[in-house]
């Protein structure tokens, strides 16, 4: 995979990738930006939800589990000194359908943070990851 960021303006940036979609960066006006794209961080953050979220509803799906609802929040803790590192995540999964099995949702988490997961795995060799589920039934 190559990926590659063009200077726009200012702090302003756009990222691409193999895949030739677009992401706007950016930062606040206090640090010289227009405040118009993402922070790079909060694409890290993004990415490992994407990454972890993807596996979680495809194991789901083939456990044929009702899913209505799905969302995975990844809260960051950072450092308060520069560079200002990640120094904690919580993983949430929330889950929402009919007769879900939350022993099927654990199930998928687990394979994902275990298994299939790559951005999980490089994240959890340099800062500690809790892992929350809730199960919603509608």
């Amino acid at each position: 995979m190559d990926a590659k960021v063009v200077w726009k303006q200012r702090m302003s940036f756009e990222g691409t990738s193999d895949s030739g979609f677009k992401v706007p960066l950016g930062t606040v006006a206090a640090l010289g930006g227009d405040d118009d794209g993402f922070r790079p961080l909060e694409l890290l953050a993004i990415g490992l939800a994407g990454c972890t979220a993807m596996d979680v509803i495809s194991i789901l799906n083939k456990k044929k589990q009702d899913v209505r609802d799905f969302e995975v929040k990844v809260h960051a803790e950072r450092a308060e000194e520069h560079p200002k590192v990640f120094t904690h995540l919580t993983i949430e999964y929330v889950v929402s359908g009919k007769n879900i099995d939350r022993s099927a949702v654990e199930r998928a988490v687990e394979l994902s943070e275990s298994k299939y997961c790559p951005a999980q795995a490089m994240f959890k060799q340099i800062v500690p990851i809790d892992l929350l589920i809730t199960v919603n039934e509608i």
